[in-house]
């Protein structure tokens, strides 16, 4: 039985062209929000199942990267086209060379990924509902349909989402939120990226159906919110290689810190540090354990007064040298830089 079940409907196969010493390098690995919070969550030695569809070629090719990298795979098996992009990252930036999105699922496949979901779900007793790879996938509705039925069935629902789907699951009822200040200010429910402008939010959002709200703001302190008050915690301000999947990395160490038992105040900072140390990578979703463990001491967290929040200083900046001198001699065996 796995610690954390993570719905990811639709992953999304990643080439990434590299040049290394002169030669190219191809890059093939399982990617997509869900695939990238199981990646972190298996670093931070949680056992993990993803519930996903799987789509033709691309599908079978999924499931032999997503299961090597020690995830546990439950899958609708289907004809089609799966999502997959091809990006060139040999001049520093990724450049994007073609972008698939897949085709979107039908009655049929939604009701056996549904069943599958609720099934293992359960077992595990704590879900993670994150996006697909295209639009135009699955309906949104069904996210409010899966945070309902899981939570009344006693599962714990942590969402990392927005816009439509968010607004959905919020309906059904979530116990943990996670979102980006850049998405909260999309959504109409603030005007910038200000402590007094998110948290009005952010009581808004748990007033719609969140039991704890995480905002996430860059590289400002990320705000949180549940029933005892509001908190900033503050990652050491790290120097960034690539900033993408720091999110999905937070989130899967929130989770992680859920499922080794540590209260979700607690659970913040493993998140904020798994979350900052994946900036440091060009791989998403990537992270030594024991170097996350080590910078998780260097989180600080403040308490934001009611009714006068206020900024609290950040941790100082961490070279990458640095990073790596927190860290015991790393015993990692994964892939090289997955993307």
């Amino acid at each position: 039985m796995s610690d954390v079940t993570i719905f990811a409907p639709s992953p999304l196969l990643t080439v990434t062209v590299e040049q290394v010493e002169g030669s190219d390098e191809i890059h093939i690995h399982a990617g997509g929000q869900g695939v990238w919070q199981a990646r972190m969550l298996r670093s931070l030695g949680i056992d993990v199942t993803v519930c996903c569809a799987l789509t033709g070629e691309i599908g079978s090719v999924l499931r032999d990267r997503i299961a090597h990298e020690g995830v546990t795979v439950s899958a609708v098996e289907r004809a089609g086209r799966g999502a997959a992009y091809v990006h060139d990252r040999r001049g520093g930036e990724r450049e994007e060379i073609a972008e698939q999105e897949g085709d979107p699922l039908n009655r049929h496949d939604l009701d056996e990924l549904y069943s599958l979901t609720l099934r293992d779900g359960l077992e595990a007793g704590l879900v993670v509902l994150s996006g697909p790879a295209g639009e135009g996938t699955l309906p949104a509705d069904l996210y409010r349909r899966l945070a309902s039925d899981l939570r009344q069935a006693g599962a714990r629902v942590v969402v990392d989402l927005a816009g439509e789907r968010l607004a959905a699951a919020l309906e059904g009822g979530v116990d943990v939120l996670k979102v980006s200040h850049e998405e909260v200010i999309d959504d109409g429910l603030a005007e910038d990226a200000s402590v007094e402008r998110l948290l009005p939010a952010m009581h808004e959002l748990r007033s719609r159906g969140a039991g704890a709200v995480i905002v996430t703001r860059a590289s400002d302190p990320l705000l949180f919110l549940d029933d005892d008050g509001a908190l900033q915690v503050a990652s050491p301000d790290v120097v960034a290689a690539d900033s993408r999947g720091a999110g999905d990395s937070l989130t899967a160490g929130v989770v992680a810190g859920l499922a080794r038992g540590e209260s979700l105040r607690d659970a913040l900072t493993l998140g904020a540090a798994a979350g900052a140390l994946n900036a440091t990578h060009h791989g998403l979703g990537t992270g030594e354990g024991g170097a996350i463990e080590r910078l998780r001491e260097a989180v600080t967290v403040g308490e934001i007064p009611r009714g006068a929040p206020s900024d609290t200083p950040t941790a100082g900046r961490v070279s990458p040298d640095g990073l790596a001198a927190l860290a015991e001699p790393p015993t990692d065996t994964d892939e090289k830089d997955p993307a």
